[in-house]
């Protein structure tokens, strides 16, 4: 079980951009490293060439790029900090993430 999944709110630790809160829009698993691609973070503008047959306008977009998973931790709303997360496995065999500093579930899933 991966401890920052899709979906999960988290915040930038270090970079350019820390401090700033986003939603996981996806992981991207490699051989050497992780990243995650975070929204409204890490932008960079790409030039586009203008394509009349396939309606594309050009000009300047902004565009998301991935981020090191080490740069980013899981935010907690209870504390309003960047949090660390731990992965318990219970009698049942359901493994269960959950926050380190309070204790409290981050969320549920069977094996």
């Amino acid at each position: 079980m991966k401890k920052i999944r899709k979906n999960d709110e988290v915040i930038v630790i270090a970079g350019k951009d820390k401090g700033k809160k986003g939603k996981v829009l996806r992981v991207i698993y490699d051989n050497i490293k992780t990243k995650v691609l975070v929204e409204k973070i890490n932008l960079v503008k790409k030039h586009t060439k203008a394509d009349p047959s396939k309606n594309i306008t050009g000009g300047i977009l902004e565009k998301a790029m991935p981020i090191d998973i080490s740069n980013i931790a899981i935010y907690n709303q209870e504390t309003n900090k960047p949090d660390r997360v731990g992965i318990k496995i219970e009698e049942n065999g359901n493994k269960i993430r959950f926050f380190k500093s309070t204790g409290k579930i981050i969320e549920l899933r069977s094996n």
